[in-house]
């Protein structure tokens, strides 16, 4: 005798209707929420850009400033045109401030919720004079020329005379560290030799001529031993040129060894 075999009957499962779904309602809510924070940090009227206040400007005017800023405020978010401070990209401002104005060292900038960008910025200092090709600008402590001299300055001038190449204001002409050696030397003939210059000409690599107020040339080799050449300098000065002997003098050479030759005109 057969046994018969019974299944439970298999029930269907009905889907509840979507409205009923709880996680419909949720990411419902979560779309909202993103959506709604979305425009509040963007397009409400609260974090749009209204103020730009730039401090710290002598010689490149506020004005001209602002107007880079301003270029750089507004963005576009699909077809909706946003000023929000979120949107503000810092770095590039700082990159074409400092690109349209040579004048112009280091830019800070820092947003001042809910709409305001503070700028600061800080000018070049002049500390030398660098010309090449007839052409004279301002340098400053990084070696970057930035605008062209008063008339009438006591600054060093630095002659380069290697370089024909056409100068770019904001463009960096000499090594930080040789700028520092310029002033090294002058600092030093001054103080130990009580010898002023005011024009140093770069004719290589190795060579550099200083032009001193008695109207002499002292030769030397930037890349030698500075210390041993000076001390060359004032040891022949001492002992073989006497004060009144230095109006006839032409140069004297410090370059080579132990020696230090020297011409009268």
């Amino acid at each position: 005798m057969k046994k018969r075999k019974f299944r439970k009957p298999h029930r269907i499962k009905r889907k509840k209707p979507i409205l009923k779904n709880r996680f419909f309602w949720l990411g419902i809510l979560i779309f909202i929420f993103v959506v709604s924070l979305f425009y509040f940090l963007f397009f409400s009227e609260i974090f749009q850009l209204e103020k730009i206040i730039v401090t710290g400007e002598k010689k490149v005017s506020k004005e001209d400033i602002k107007l880079v800023v301003e270029e750089k405020i507004e963005k576009k978010i699909l077809f909706f045109k946003t000023k929000s401070i979120f949107l503000v990209n810092i770095s590039e401002i700082k990159k074409d401030i400092l690109g349209s104005f040579p004048k112009i060292a280091e830019v800070e900038i820092k947003r001042g919720f809910p709409d305001v960008l503070n700028v600061l910025v800080i000018e070049r200092l002049g500390l030398a004079i660098w010309c090449q090709n007839e052409r004279c600008f301002l340098l400053d402590t990084e070696g970057v020329i930035f605008e062209e001299p008063f008339p009438r300055t006591d600054l060093i001038k630095i002659m380069d005379r290697q370089n024909l190449d056409s100068l770019i204001l904001g463009e960096k002409v000499i090594d930080k560290k040789l700028l520092s050696q310029v002033f090294e030397i002058e600092s030093k003939l001054k103080r130990d030799l009580k010898i002023q210059f005011h024009e140093l000409s770069i004719i290589s690599g190795e060579r550099w001529n200083i032009m001193t107020s008695e109207g002499w040339k002292i030769f030397l080799n930037p890349q030698g031993d500075i210390e041993w050449q000076l001390t060359k300098l004032k040891a022949v000065l001492e002992e073989e040129i006497p004060p009144e002997n230095r109006g006839d003098l032409e140069h004297i050479e410090l370059r080579f060894g132990n020696l230090a030759p020297y011409k009268y005109r």
